[in-house]
């Protein structure tokens, strides 16, 4: 989980994930949580309510995760009512970034949620050396050492 490796010190957060919140309260963050449907198989907040509350924020730094990403049809996610969220979420923030193993590349999920190139990708090294050089050759790519 990202929230491991976070280091900031005054950074207040807006989720629509209830675990992600607890755990983010309990390091001693400043959080927000969405309002919306809540969904019990990811605990997570999406609907048409969360899109409404996003509204209000602008956000520095987005962090997505997804279920496929395919460098022509974008970021994709099998839940109409999540993509919405991520979506509008992704179109607030000054830059995104998504989370994602290497098993998601060139997997399109059915609905879409982000364009290929408006977020960075955050995955760990790559096994597959073409699936390596299909994708660094975009250019936002960060293999984490993980």
């Amino acid at each position: 989980v990202m929230i491991d490796y976070i280091k900031a010190k005054e950074a207040v957060f807006v989720t629509n994930a209830v675990g992600h919140a607890k755990k983010l309260s309990e390091k001693g963050y400043d959080v927000y949580i969405l309002g919306g449907q809540f969904k019990s198989t990811t605990e997570a907040i999406v609907g048409e309510e969360a899109v409404l509350s996003l509204d209000k924020y602008q956000f520095t730094k987005g962090f997505f995760g997804t279920n496929g990403i395919d460098s022509k049809k974008g970021y994709t996610t099998p839940e109409v009512k999540e993509a919405m969220v991520k979506k509008k979420a992704m179109e607030n923030c000054q830059k995104s970034y998504v989370l994602a193993d290497e098993s998601k590349f060139s997997v399109l999920s059915s609905v879409k949620f982000g364009e290929f190139d408006q977020a960075t990708i955050i995955t760990n090294q790559f096994e597959n050396q073409w699936l390596k050089e299909e994708y660094r050759k975009y250019g936002n790519i960060k293999e984490a050492d993980l």
